[in-house]
């Protein structure tokens, strides 16, 4: 990836980080949006510099149209190799006592912010004949989840939404795959009680949590040239959870 240009959402924390670090080890230039500063914003920018590269954050939020044309349109002019889009979040809650306001702002974030960075990011893609496009899902948006089902309606959009794109674009030579974490050790797990750990983990045939490292390095593989020949698909990172 030396001296390629990759855009990450969501790039601030947990997945989304080890994300803009595993692309910068490659050399790779990385640009992130996030609302809030990245607290490994030091470590990062530590690496980048060993690497000869460089990695820059954007504040913004990815579910407004105007700021993402105004991040995100300059970037793919210049060129973007690669995007992850990755923002996300959760508001839980059973479905009889979830408001509106819950719904749709899980809704814009998980997937509007995708369609949102890819319409602008494809259409310079296109031209140049090259691109991927890496759109985070879950394997909740598989087998649904109680208490989600925002969430999991984002991301089973979110499936569809990558293989519609990616038959419009593999003419001209883009690829665009998603990838569907199980439960990974993230700071947002790391909350949960061990009763409730053990009780996942019975549901995982590899028997353990999957780390962001793991979910990274998926997402390298699916935006370098080792996927050339992989388009329209969703790669479970789940350690066996939906087989």
């Amino acid at each position: 990836m030396k001296g390629k240009r990759v855009l990450v959402t969501g790039g601030s924390r947990g997945i989304g980080k080890e994300i803009v670090k595993i692309f910068l080890e490659q050399g790779a230039d990385v640009h992130f949006i996030s609302t809030s500063p990245s607290p490994h914003m030091e470590e990062l920018t530590a690496l980048a510099d060993e690497k000869g590269c460089q990695v820059v954050w954007h504040q913004g939020n990815v579910a407004d149209e105007a700021q993402m044309t105004g991040i995100v349109e300059p970037l793919a002019k210049e060129g973007l190799d690669a995007v992850v889009n990755n923002a996300g979040i959760t508001r839980d809650g059973l479905v009889f006592r979830m408001s509106m306001e819950q719904w749709e702002e899980v809704m814009k974030v998980n997937l509007t912010s995708a369609f949102l960075v890819s319409k602008i990011a494809a259409a310079q893609m296109i031209r140049k004949r090259t691109g991927a496009i890496i759109n985070m899902t879950s394997v909740v948006g598989e087998i649904g989840n109680a208490g989600q089902c925002n969430y999991a309606a984002s991301k089973a959009g979110m499936i569809g939404f990558t293989k519609s794109l990616a038959r419009e674009v593999a003419t001209r030579g883009v690829r665009v795959n998603a990838v569907a974490p199980g439960f990974i050790d993230t700071e947002m797990t790391q909350k949960l009680s061990d009763k409730v750990l053990d009780e996942f983990k019975k549901q995982i045939p590899l028997g353990r949590t999957g780390s962001a490292r793991e979910v990274a390095q998926t997402v390298l593989f699916l935006a370098s040239d080792s996927a050339a020949y992989i388009t329209g698909q969703v790669l479970n990172v789940d350690g066996g959870m939906v087989m």
